[in-house]
């Protein structure tokens, strides 16, 4: 692999992404905690509405065991993460680069090979998103991007939002698989500003959590209607 691949590296987990406003049962939701990123969407009007309600939400909390001190956990990782998030990238974009059928995913089509410009606007958006999940927000306008996200990954909206030249789907099995990478990885950076390893262990359950949640909502473009 070279290089110019690892420094670019990829995201699977993200192909756009999110901080204060409210959920229906009394979380507080939080504002887009930045409009300067190109394709960051959180909150804007123009997004569709997301097919999944507030409610089935809920009850995809409940299947996961999600509660409220997750959402404490979550919000404690915040700080914990903030200035570390280019190193946390580092360590996921790495991995994805050292797999080939992963960095195909933003070859261009013409030759194979990866978009510079395509992967460096995603990157923002992704380290934009690592601070957004932290901030545990489960509102509307949250919900709608998620199923924004999805979009970006499926063939319904997957290099619209850049313009890149890019193949036109990421397969949907890439997006479960990658949950275990991306959480696994991120628990030493959790450990890094002193706090108990109970503390560690927590915030980072709540993370696994709140991954598999928003994995499951980026999904829903691939599911067959009525199957979701």
């Amino acid at each position: 692999m070279t290089i110019r691949i690892v420094q670019l590296g990829v995201c699977l987990a993200v192909a756009g992404l999110y901080a204060q406003t409210t959920h229906h049962s009394g979380t507080q939701e939080r504002k887009p905690m930045s409009t300067a990123i190109p394709g960051y969407a959180y909150g804007r009007p123009a997004l569709a509405k997301s097919p999944v309600s507030l409610e089935d939400l809920d009850l995809l909390k409940k299947s996961v065991l999600f509660t409220g001190d997750d959402v404490r956990y979550l919000r404690m990782s915040h700080d914990v993460l903030k200035d570390q998030t280019e190193q946390v990238l580092d360590v996921w974009y790495g991995f994805v680069a050292s797999h080939p059928h992963l960095v195909y995913y933003f070859g261009r089509k013409s030759d194979g090979q990866p978009d510079g410009d395509y992967l460096a606007a995603v990157r923002r958006r992704f380290a934009q998103w690592i601070l957004d999940t932290a901030a545990a927000d489960y509102g509307q306008k949250w919900l709608d991007y998620q199923h924004e996200i999805g979009r970006r990954h499926h063939r319904t909206g997957k290099n619209q939002t850049d313009g890149a030249p890019s193949v036109d789907n990421i397969s949907y099995r890439y997006l479960p698989a990658f949950i275990y990478p991306i959480t696994a990885t991120l628990k030493p950076f959790l450990a890094n500003k002193g706090h108990s390893a109970d503390d560690v262990d927590k915030m980072h359950q709540a993370w696994v959590k709140s991954v598999i949640l928003q994995v499951t909502l980026w999904s829903h473009p691939y599911v067959k209607d009525g199957d979701f």
